[in-house]
């Protein structure tokens, strides 16, 4: 890949920019890692105001036993499984997304757009408390719960074992988890509902501010060799070191190849390591536009994003329509270097040029935009005779 930071001339630019082309040029700019988000957190300016389905969320973190961890005590949670009802940290919702979204899917309180269905469904279950006296009744005495500075293996054992094994669970008390269970209840189906257990269902429903509802692991087609091996990766993916996040709004596709007679049913996986999302089916369209936000984090071994496009078939194997990669590292290191400074400006800070050499249509900028670290691609398809796929990438601190 050929990537130049600062702006598309070749004098470095001057100003308060001067100021952050020079952190870009740094050898070792540094990136908070989650321990050190309290001490200088990112410099994003934007927040989200409470009210709605979002104020009543904010008083469910507020009530007891909601304010930790469910599972290592860790300080102001911001994430959910909102099939479990417990608010999580960070780095255990690493090990959550690890289970598969079958077991625990995970929301973002900040990041996701919240209704007031999936709003009830956390007050039915009752929270952080209720879910500890369940998942953890049968807890034995010398059994240590995580903390919040256990390693990212004492976290993945102790939640595995509480959530996917049940080694804790009570069942003489309690009912069996919806993961387990083989008739459905009247819950139940209001889950059903929301996490789209109906595929058909699933793929009706509108997914532009389904952000944190994106994280998946290995769902996706059936009997296919890609997703059965990152399904096995997945095993791990709770004791990988994050250093951010990234968001992906898969906008649309532009002239896409034919696989069903005339036309085709298009969706895109992403990988970044060993996690795996997708997008909604999107029927009958060459030119699909999903507009549709999908969340991953970083690993501190930052590796390349991979772009598979694929048509789902009902009956038989998902049928390829082509892929691409995208190095995010300049990306990454324009989000750490724009870290470490105070401004505040809309400016270029870099571009990833277009060449016969890469899949580029036109040159990917990245830009500060609102203090948001961004980069549009637009990229073709490789391995396919036809197809362009439009990308917005954008790094998310931690400590959102």
């Amino acid at each position: 890949m050929s990537t130049q930071h600062g702006n598309s001339d070749t004098k470095p630019p001057s100003g308060s920019g001067s100021r952050l082309y020079d952190l870009l040029c740094a050898e070792q700019p540094y990136w908070n890692r989650p321990s050190d988000a309290d001490s200088t957190p990112w410099n994003f300016r934007e927040s989200w105001k409470s009210s709605g389905a979002k104020g009543r969320l904010e008083k469910l973190l507020k009530e007891s036993g909601n304010g930790v961890c469910a599972d290592c005590g860790t300080p102001d949670p911001k994430w959910v499984s909102l099939t479990l009802g417990v608010f999580i940290c960070i780095k255990c919702s690493g090990v959550h997304r690890s289970l598969g979204v079958h077991i625990s899917k995970v929301l973002s309180v900040k990041l996701d757009e919240w209704t007031d269905e999936q709003v009830d469904v956390l007050v039915n279950l009752g929270g952080n408390n209720v879910a500890n006296n369940k998942y953890e009744a049968l807890i034995p005495e010398n059994l240590k719960k995580p903390t919040p500075d256990s390693s990212n293996e004492e976290r993945a054992d102790f939640i595995k074992r509480k959530y996917e094994m049940l080694q804790f669970f009570d069942g003489n008390k309690h009912d069996p988890p919806s993961h387990q269970r083989t008739s459905s209840s009247s819950s139940q189906g209001s889950l059903s509902n929301l996490f789209g257990q109906d595929k058909r269902q699933y793929e009706k429903q509108p997914t532009r501010h389904r952000i944190g509802q994106k994280f998946r692991n290995s769902w996706g087609r059936r009997d296919s060799d890609h997703h059965k091996s990152v399904r096995k990766s997945n095993s791990l993916a709770g004791m990988v070191e994050f250093i951010g996040m990234i968001k992906v709004n898969v906008v649309k596709g532009t002239n896409l190849a034919v696989r069903d007679m005339v036309t085709s049913d298009p969706y895109v996986m992403l990988t970044l390591g060993q996690q795996s999302v997708k997008t909604r089916v999107i029927k009958n369209n060459l030119n699909p536009v999903w507009n549709e936000s999908l969340m991953l984090s970083i690993p501190d071994s930052i590796p390349p994003l991979k772009v598979i496009v694929y048509d789902k078939d009902t009956f038989s194997h998902d049928d390829f329509m082509g892929e691409a990669e995208i190095d995010i590292q300049p990306l990454v290191a324009a989000a750490k270097a724009h870290e470490r400074s105070e401004i505040q400006e809309s400016m270029q800070l870099g571009k990833w040029v277009a060449s016969k050499e890469n899949t580029l249509e036109k040159d990917g900028i990245i830009t500060v935009t609102d203090g948001k670290v961004k980069q549009d691609i637009s990229l073709r398809l490789q391995k396919v005779e036809r197809g362009v796929l439009e990308i917005e990438l954008e790094c998310v601190p931690l400590t959102q």
